[in-house]
């Protein structure tokens, strides 16, 4: 087999996974329910976020509350300050894609 497969989990709870953690990107995966969110901080990587189930609020930097749908992949470039919360009474699911990998990333800048 050439191929590596990762899997990720499904859940009612709040979810939180590292999928990858290599040099070239890094990939995690989070569920968050009503009213839950991530702590509010900056960006170590170039990420993309992809929506895969929901809606998910983002705010970045002092610009106006976002609102991000199913289908939605958006890039947010290194170094800015980002909080991620779900408003919505429906589950959000998404994936944090940083590529390069954060350790990587600081080398390069």
């Amino acid at each position: 087999m050439l191929e590596t497969i990762y899997e990720f989990k499904k859940t009612e709870k709040k979810l939180i996974e590292k999928i990858v953690d290599d040099d070239v990107a890094m990939i995690n995966h989070i569920i968050l329910n009503q009213d839950e969110g991530l702590p509010e901080h900056r960006s170590n990587s170039n990420i993309y976020i992809l929506v895969v189930r929901g809606k998910l609020s983002i705010k970045l930097e002092e610009e106006q509350k976002r609102l991000y749908e199913e289908g939605h992949i958006l890039n947010i470039p290194y170094d800015i300050k980002m909080h991620i919360t779900n408003e919505q009474p429906e589950q959000v699911d998404f994936f944090v894609i940083k590529a390069p990998g954060p350790r990587v990333y600081k080398d390069l800048i």
